[in-house]
């Protein structure tokens, strides 16, 4: 249109300056510049591209030198409270055995770069050792503390580990047989020190338990390591630890193939806790229940980081996701922020309408590891009686967040967005041919900035796949970004169905149908089908004591509000849903439930 409106004004101008021999009075002209000008300001293009600022600069300290601001800072305030184990820690307390670990892991002859693996549910040990590897130089490695044997192997030879840190058992695991399993040399090592065939790099286990294994170090064992002298010389070394280098690895994810592995920087973690804490106004009074894995991102960042940055204290109610548990425990330990993932606050809904606890300190809700829905989002703040629900949106390869909301949000922006573009990073959207589109367009979301992981720990390949030449980094969600700063997810572009020719966006569908009074929480994915390729099916699980829903039922839910191709052919009930650790739903599991289960309604 805008094309064929200038050649309109280019025909009609030509025509006046040949009837007019060239010669054009003053008047003339300027209708002509006017026309033209009016055209362009109709149709001027703006591209989906933001730089946010914000107020508050980037700063170029590690790990370490950010716990010695916190003790400096906030020395007598708690820093962590584990529910489950019965330990707390001020800030002061902390840093002594953080470096009572980093001395240790130096005595036993790992170097600054190592790669300390932590394969533990939300014991206090995985703060204290994650902690006491950065201060040491070294890197430390978050295992999901539900792998099995295999799985574990995978890790620890991805990323070379030279020593891994976890319990002795954890629900029905038995973590020390576990690795026995993959490394058969370690009860026969001496002093703790392995020689393992199938595990080269693999030098030290430790493992926090009272009780004597052979060849591994108890946790500890390895905090009477070191000698005072031993333990200055940490705080010396803090001065040569570069906040570029890598602190930290998370193993991506994903639904497909091996999980890659993202290397962290010192920068990355620093800063974005800080600005995270900023957005969620956290202080030296705040009080954080923490629902989520410390390993994954959510819990390293903006959980641990945030909380750090900010003098806040952290509370583990239970190693692994136990609503009973956090209920109490934000009662008992006066949380004033709880921190989950949507399934994880599902979860706690339910649990609260049952127990009806008096949770009158906390106001205020974290969610994000996946979408929410802004069903979800209602019921969190009503059923659990909070003042504010704010959402987090990110991916491992940003350092967790690159969209957060801000305090003064309104419903519509907490509802129906995933926040505003974090500070000092740049977001666009571009098309499947690179090209930016315009802001409320959409496309994919590309981010460039502090937060960009440095890339895939031996895997170049992929790295370029993810970050390109010019540093931006493909987030591989289907987003639109608006120009005032705030986004929404459209999906994952992995995740779109395609249905005779139309795009559908699963989580469209989703919220929709979470907001039928019956539902407890939908997901959408498309199936096979040989007339129109894709089918949408949805899964559902309904409020506890409802029958069985149907189709047909959900087809007048639907009908007058949802077009046609998005209404879900197929429907399955389900009692719960197959979640990874950190609470994101398993889509692909989902897909072989179908396969299964195929229902033709």
């Amino acid at each position: 249109m805008y094309k064929k409106k200038l050649q309109a004004i280019s025909r009609l101008a030509s025509k006046r300056i040949l009837a007019t021999n060239g010669h054009l009075s003053r008047f003339q002209m300027r209708c002509l510049s006017t026309q033209i000008q009016a055209a362009v300001k109709e149709h001027q293009f703006h591209p989906a591209h933001l730089h946010y600022i914000g107020k508050h600069p980037l700063v170029y300290r590690s790990v370490g030198q950010e716990l010695e601001r916190a003790v400096a800072e906030y020395g007598s305030t708690e820093s962590i409270v584990s529910c489950h184990e019965q330990k707390r820690y001020t800030f002061r307390s902390l840093i002594e055995d953080v470096d009572r670990v980093a001395a240790g892991l130096l005595k036993l002859g790992l170097q600054q770069g190592d790669n300390v693996g932590i394969w533990a549910p939300n014991n206090i040990h995985w703060y204290v050792a994650m902690l006491g590897a950065a201060r040491a130089g070294m890197v430390s490695v978050g295992i999901n503390p539900a792998f099995q044997g295999p799985e574990v192997e995978y890790c620890l030879k991805k990323v070379k580990v030279k020593a891994i840190i976890m319990p002795e058992s954890f629900k029905t695991q038995n973590y020390y047989e576990i690795i026995k399993g993959i490394c058969p040399e370690l009860p026969h090592s001496v002093d703790g020190r392995i020689k393992s065939a199938n595990l080269p790099h693999l030098k030290h286990v430790v493992v926090d338990t009272p009780n004597k294994l052979k060849g591994a170090l108890t946790f500890d064992d390895l905090l009477g390591l070191s000698n005072p002298a031993e333990r200055v010389d940490v705080t010396k070394l803090q001065r040569y630890i570069v906040p570029d280098s890598a602190c930290n690895i998370q193993f991506t994810s994903g639904t497909t193939g091996q999980p890659k592995a993202a290397v962290i920087s010192h920068y990355n973690f620093v800063n974005n806790g800080i600005h995270i804490g900023n957005r969620n106004q956290y202080d030296s009074y705040s009080r954080i229940c923490v629902q989520v894995p410390l390993f994954h991102a959510y819990g390293v960042v903006i959980t641990i980081m945030a909380a750090m940055s900010h003098g806040s204290a952290l509370i583990l109610p239970a190693a692994g996701f136990n609503p009973a548990s956090s209920l109490h425990a934000i009662v008992d330990e006066k949380c004033t922020v709880i921190h989950g993932t949507p399934t994880m606050y599902v979860d706690l809904i339910k649990k609260q309408r049952e127990l009806n606890l008096p949770l009158k300190t906390a106001k205020m809700a974290i969610t994000g590891g996946a979408p929410c829905s802004p069903q979800l989002f209602l019921d969190i703040k009503n059923v659990l009686g909070l003042e504010h629900v704010r959402t987090v949106f990110g991916m491992t390869e940003t350092t967790a967040v690159i969209f957060q909301s801000r305090p003064d949000d309104s419903t519509d922006q907490i509802l129906n967005t995933v926040g505003h573009l974090q500070d000092h990073v740049e977001a666009k959207v571009i098309d499947d041919q690179g090209k930016t589109v315009a802001f409320g367009e959409r496309g994919e979301l590309c981010i460039r900035g502090y937060a960009t992981m440095l890339g895939y720990y031996d895997d170049e390949e992929k790295t370029k796949e993810t970050i390109g030449r010019d540093k931006w980094l493909r987030t591989g969600d289907q987003f639109i970004l608006q120009a005032d700063g705030y986004g929404r997810i459209v999906g994952r572009l992995k995740e779109m169905i395609i249905r005779g020719g139309e795009n559908i966006f699963p989580k469209e569908i989703e919220d929709f149908l979470n907001t039928h009074p019956d539902i407890c929480e939908t997901h959408v994915i498309g199936v096979p089908c040989e007339r129109m390729g894709e089918e949408v099916c949805a899964f559902v699980r309904l409020h506890d004591g409802l029958p069985k829903m149907s189709r047909q039922d959900i087809k007048d839910f639907c009908q007058g509000k949802l077009a046609h191709f998005k209404v879900p052919r197929y429907l399955v009930t389900v009692s719960d849903f197959p979640k990874t650790t950190s609470g994101k739903i398993q889509k692909f599991k989902l897909a072989e439930i179908y396969k299964k289960e195929h229902m033709t309604q």
